[in-house]
């Protein structure tokens, strides 16, 4: 027999724990009150009798409390009563104490690799997992309905971020505007910082201000160099103005004035580089920042921009000192490079960038890549124009603009009329479909599966009310630096951010994970057949997105499908699936589910098959996705790397490829390393184990991971297959 616990997880029947629970209360009566030993027997032989295959462990508390009294034993039966109702507010009352002792102590694989960017051994990491696990608690008790956490905890859905839930005022991930505030003045701390005047102080106060944004939010952030742009003409002409005052001729002045500018730009980007990496926010880690390099956001000053990438892209392929001195692949900043005319075409005025970011890409896994071509055909404004903007975090893209015609409802200084806004703007949070999980539940019947895909789906969307609404109580002043100086708002002392929350300013995310099982189990195709199986898929996705087209006319927020790139819970999901559904072939009998609409790891394919068929799906996934494909080393084929870069800029929106970039400590080996059978990483060079001494790079889910992983996505790790061949590697 199983028993199902409260929290939803099922467990052996294990009839010593009824007989130690009554002996417990037997302890509290008097010993005529009491059970004897032939009692509590026969009470378990009564349940056992019962002859079920799963009972609640309520019902079996239940015949007990009958059982006592059916015998006469009314105090004993009181005292288990009160046993039980005590327990019951032992567990709502405090769930944290447990959770903070094994993170303290190290002695918990979950909190060990919850985040692949985060360590949970170090005490700034572990104040904000003290602070989470507080968070969560409190959530739990008493911000979310019941019925979504019992939904949480069995892998139904997954409210994401529940651990910083708790704050009112925390949202998700967002595109910073820089320009606001470097041009027109912000204030951190209390502190007004004034427009910069030179490019190397604007990327120093870049820095601070991305971490103090970083620092009221828990997603990631974006900023886009070409707000940086403008500072290196300002540079250029006051070393022009020196040379010029100290009565070089015109020509020797722009000689000096070039190269000392070239000068500046190498500091200046070599700063911002490690201060992102050495800072830390209160979320315990560094900066969760993507940087954009897209030269037709400026015509004015595309060739100061053009300086700025060449040197983040050349600063980017050396890597980063280790503490043994090596270079090595950091995991920040996320790097965004736009393919455009101009760079995408070899007479294009800026192709030579894009060779430099194919090189960096081969060597340190980034840039990833937007297609201006693609996204223009797919993200239309208010206007009816296509627009181009980078994604908030790994891959979380807001809608196209539709407050055009509301003007400047952020009060931003930096406000154009009439022209699609997106720096500035902002993601609320994130609730998960486990579609797997909907397919099993159905048993293959197409008629159930779309009324448990309904009932499913109404309850994401509540999940997701409870976060706006959430979100709906917070004014101005909780985060001065989001909302008041400009991060994202410009709004008065005591303003509430409410306006923002609505007409599409901001978007709300339907998170998906599981097509590809999903779809398998429905149909025994998987969705990459161009049949049965593909046209399944789409029909999900459809149903997502007609969902949050409901929402969004009845409610005026934002709703919008997100391909979830799922960490720890790909783990969790699996799990609970197994749990509730057995070990399927091919469905369950992993340790993980697969990633949003993504052609599963195992499947053998080629790079531009999958890009191709994952095009058709990223653009049903309006709001966020991330195609890949796995490569070899490809550091001596950049040709390859060219050409599948030039594929995506025809093909597809968001694209990545995840190349390998590792190094041991103990041996000097800058090869791939390796996992066993038994997921264990090691150096195939040396036979190091020491995870304190091997630096591994993963792309994990849209970023790059550098903390290890827990079970599942290692497993998924190792499973990756190679989407190119090398042969001329």
């Amino acid at each position: 027999m199983k028993i199902i616990k409260r929290d939803g997880h099922i467990v052996d029947y294990c009839p010593e724990k009824i007989e130690n629970a009554i002996m417990k209360a037997n302890l509290e009566v008097d010993d005529e009150d009491q059970a004897s030993g032939t009692q509590i027997k026969n009470i378990i032989k009564y349940i056992e009798k019962l002859g079920k295959k799963r009972m609640l462990v309520e019902d079996i508390q239940d015949i007990i409390e009958k059982k006592l009294m059916s015998i006469g034993k009314y105090d004993l039966a009181k005292k288990y009563i009160t046993y039980r109702y005590t327990r019951e507010l032992v567990r709502k009352s405090n769930t944290t104490d447990l959770s903070i002792k094994e993170l303290i102590d190290g002695e918990n694989e979950y909190w060990n690799t919850e985040n692949s960017n985060k360590n949970a051994g170090v005490v700034t990491t572990q104040r904000d997992y003290i602070a989470g696990i507080t968070s969560t608690d409190i959530t739990r008790r008493f911000l979310l309905p019941e019925d979504v956490v019992k939904a949480h905890d069995e892998g139904i859905i997954h409210f994401h971020d529940m651990d910083y839930f708790a704050q009112n005022a925390l949202h998700n991930c967002d595109l910073i505007n820089l320009e606001d505030m470097l041009q027109n003045g912000t204030n951190i701390n209390g502190v007004m910082i004034e427009k910069p005047h030179r490019f190397l102080t604007a990327m120093t106060i870049a820095t601070q201000l991305i971490t103090a944004v970083s620092s009221s939010q828990y997603g990631g952030c974006t900023i886009t160099l070409t707000h940086l742009a403008p500072f290196v003409r300002e540079s250029y002409k006051r070393y022009l103005d020196k040379y010029k005052k100290r009565k070089f001729n015109k020509a020797d002045s722009e000689k000096y004035a070039k190269e000392d500018l070239k000068k500046e730009i190498t500091d200046g980007v070599q700063t911002f580089q490690y201060q992102i990496n050495s800072m830390t926010t209160t979320n315990g880690q560094a900066p969760f920042l993507s940087v954009c390099m897209y030269l037709g956001e400026t015509d004015e000053y595309k060739d100061e921009l053009a300086m700025i990438i060449e040197e983040v892209l050349k600063q980017r392929i050396e890597g980063m000192k280790n503490e043994k001195g090596v270079y090595i692949t950091p995991a920040f900043p996320k790097l965004l490079y736009v393919l455009e005319e101009d760079n995408i075409y070899k007479d294009g005025k800026y192709y030579y960038l894009t060779e430099l970011a194919a090189k960096c890409t081969a060597k340190r896994m980034v840039p990833d890549y937007i297609s201006e071509k693609i996204m223009k055909e797919l993200k239309k404004n208010e206007n009816g124009e296509g627009d181009c903007y980078p994604c908030m975090g790994c891959r979380s893209f807001l809608t196209p603009d539709r407050t055009i015609h509301l003007g400047n409802i952020a009060k931003a200084k930096n406000y154009v009329p009439g022209k699609g806004k997106y720096y500035g703007r902002f993601n609320q949070g994130v609730v998960t479909i486990n579609l797997v999980d909907v397919a099993l539940s159905s048993d293959k019947d197409m008629d159930l599966f779309w009324k448990i895909m309904d009932e499913r789906l109404e309850l994401c969307h509540r999940a997701l009310q409870a976060r706006h609404k959430r979100l709906s109580k917070v004014t101005s002043d909780v985060a001065p630096i989001l909302w008041q100086h400009g991060a994202l708002a410009r709004l008065d002392k005591g303003e509430s951010i409410h306006e923002l929350l609505h007409h599409g300013y901001s978007t709300i995310s339907l998170g998906y994970a599981g097509l590809y099982e999903c779809v398998k189990f429905m149909t025994g195709h998987s969705h990459t057949d161009n049949g049965k199986g593909k046209e399944f898929g789409l029909e999900v996705m459809r149903k997502l997105n007609d969902a949050c087209k409901k929402w969004k006319e009845e409610e005026d927020v934002d709703y919008s499908v997100y391909g979830t790139p799922i960490e720890s819970t790909t783990y969790k999901f699996a799990k609970c699936l197994r749990e509730r559904f057995g070990k399927i072939k091919g469905i369950t009998d992993r340790d993980y589910i697969t990633n949003s609409y993504h052609v599963p790891v195992f499947e053998e394919i080629d790079a531009f098959t999958k890009l191709k068929l994952e095009s058709e799906f990223q653009a049903l996934s309006p709001g966020g996705a991330i195609s890949y494909i796995e490569t070899p080393n490809l550091t001596n084929n950049l040709d390859a790397v060219m050409e599948v870069i030039k594929f995506i800029y025809d093909n597809i929106m968001y694209a990545e490829l995840n190349t390998k970039s590792d190094y041991c400590q103990e041996c000097g080996y800058d090869g791939e390393i390796l996992l066993d059978d038994n997921l264990e990483w090691y150096c195939p060079n040396c036979g190091n184990r020491n995870h304190d001494t091997l630096n591994v790079a993963r792309r994990t889910c849209g970023y790059i991971g550098t903390n290890f992983w827990n079970k599942g996505r290692t497993q998924e790790i190792k499973e990756r297959v190679i989407h190119i061949d090398n042969k001329d590697a």
